[in-house]
């Protein structure tokens, strides 16, 4: 996905109300650090999403649907743990390791039986 793509998409997120537009700011100052040459690439040139789902699981309804191209992923999930509190015991740098190593498919499934809610990470 080239820079300008990646760019419409965080808009498009901050348009539809999914962020706000200080975590837009910080989206796209995040893609301008990842255009240099110096950039880290975190999953060996494979991945290129990490999405969210927080699926209802009496209804089977998806209420939050969030794809972040995994070179924001860091950011993203400083972002996503303001909206998971139930994810605090999951160690993120786990996961940030398992992205760089190549991982893809199901990182995570953690239901959460007070909103009953389950919340899913993919990398893909």
């Amino acid at each position: 996905m080239s820079s300008m793509e990646e760019r419409i998409q965080v808009l498009q997120m901050i348009e539809t109300g999914k962020i706000s537009a200080q975590e837009g700011a910080r989206l796209l100052e995040a893609l301008d650090a990842t255009d240099g040459p110096e950039a880290p690439k975190m999953t060996g040139g494979r991945a290129k999403w990490f999405r969210v789902r927080v699926t209802d699981k009496l209804s089977g309804k998806t209420k939050v649907n969030v794809n972040i191209p995994i070179g924001l992923v860091k950011v993203g999930m400083n972002m996503g743990a303001r909206f998971a509190p139930e994810m605090e015991d999951i160690d993120m740098e786990e996961i940030m390791a398992a992205i760089r190593d190549g991982a893809q498919g199901k990182l995570i499934e953690v239901d959460d039986p007070e909103d009953n809610e389950r919340v899913e990470i993919y990398v893909e």
